[in-house]
């Protein structure tokens, strides 16, 4: 499944509570945040929100400037970005704002809320039914796969938020921080109890905006089975940017990889023919960075751009075997080793016998084979 890029926004008070508070609408963010949010929106191709965030707070969700939307219309784009929400039981509000402001609009929901939404909005949204119960990564693969949306920024509720960092599909989480206490202890909050990823976010950007502070975070911390989370697909791209950094060669293959730790911290990464060894690995340039005895190897992830290597020529022991020498248990690769220089290689096979998980994300194979278009075509 390939899914878009998926941005959290939100803003918040010191206490923590949401802005939207009822009737009152105690607005967190300052005009010049407001402005920021107006430029997210318009560099997005999707909008979502849940369906509550339609009845509390009545949002149109459009791009205000007009010469943010003259920019998408020249881009070919929408003058507006798509419209999303999301509801279990199908009931909306037909004289809600969302339906009669900006483009089209999409609503997902259960196979028996399509019945009820069809009713209430005739023809001004598509209905599209995720079966039995809600799936957001069947939402994300139709969005992606059948709307060709690639950036979707989610402006909530706190529950939809509160999914989606939870099953690791948020990408990013654009927090604004507001100098306020609202105090109402019935007042919603950012996100709700539950379990979450494991490790701290990584900071990546914070800014001063008036008198709020924009704070920017990306997950770090790898999945944990078969199922990609936005971590995985962040630490598979920084495999393949590896990739790029190998000397050419016309014998071998350029690969990066990379160790994680399952709370997110880096451990090493490697590349092919790195430093003045010709014919290392990238695997084994990572693993020979890292203490045999480092505790974190068992549940660490590797991510490598091409599938660890089942046989070698140059090494005694090939990638796969160092892999499960080093006790780790799970690996995420972009793309199934070709027969260019072993015959049937399968290194995920070594893996699997081995008792290692190992993750396929096949929208990055063209990334990983970029650096070795001359080997492979």
């Amino acid at each position: 499944m390939s899914y878009p890029y998926v941005l959290l926004s939100a803003a918040v008070s010191l206490d923590g509570h949401l802005d939207d508070t009822g009737p009152d609408r105690l607005l967190l963010s300052s005009p010049a945040d407001f402005d920021r949010v107006d430029a997210v929106r318009a560099s997005v191709d999707a909008i979502l929100i849940g369906a509550g965030t339609i009845r509390a707070d009545n949002p149109r969700l459009l791009v205000n400037s007009a010469e943010r939307r003259a920019a998408r219309v020249r881009e070919g784009r929408p003058e507006y970005p798509l419209k999303v929400t999301v509801t279990a039981t199908g009931d909306l509000d037909p004289g809600a704002r969302f339906w009669h402001t900006g483009g089209a609009k999409l609503v997902y929901t259960t196979d028996r809320g399509a019945e009820l939404a069809a009713r209430r909005l005739g023809g001004a949204a598509d209905i599209v039914p995720l079966g039995p119960g809600l799936d957001w990564r069947a939402l994300l693969s139709h969005l992606h796969d059948v709307r060709g949306v690639r950036r979707l920024m989610v402006e909530g509720g706190g529950t939809v938020h509160t999914q989606l960092l939870q099953q690791g599909l948020a990408d990013e989480l654009q927090l604004v921080l507001a100098p306020l206490f609202v105090g109402d202890p019935a007042a919603p909050r950012l996100f709700g109890p539950g379990t979450y990823q494991a490790g701290r976010l990584r900071l990546t950007e914070t800014r001063r905006i008036e008198d709020v502070v924009l704070m920017r975070y990306e997950p770090t911390a790898p999945g944990t089975g078969p199922l990609p989370t936005a971590a995985d697909r962040h630490w598979l791209r920084t495999a393949c940017e590896l990739a790029a950094l190998c000397p050419p060669s016309r014998t071998a293959f350029s690969v990066g990889a990379v160790v994680v730790a399952a709370d997110g911290s880096e451990l090493a990464r490697g590349h092919s023919r790195e430093g003045e060894d010709p014919v290392v690995h990238a695997e084994e340039a990572a693993l020979a960075k890292i203490d045999p005895a480092d505790p974190r190897l068992a549940a660490a992830t590797v991510y490598s751009s091409l599938e660890p290597c089942a046989r070698r020529a140059s090494r005694p022991a090939p990638c796969s075997e160092l892999i499960l020498g080093a006790g780790v248990r799970r690996v995420v690769t972009a793309w199934r080793e070709p027969d260019t220089f072993v015959d049937a290689a399968d290194g995920t096979g070594v893996l699997a016998k081995g008792g290692v998980e190992v993750v396929v994300l096949p929208e990055y194979e063209e990334q990983a084979k970029a650096p070795n278009r001359h080997l492979v075509g």
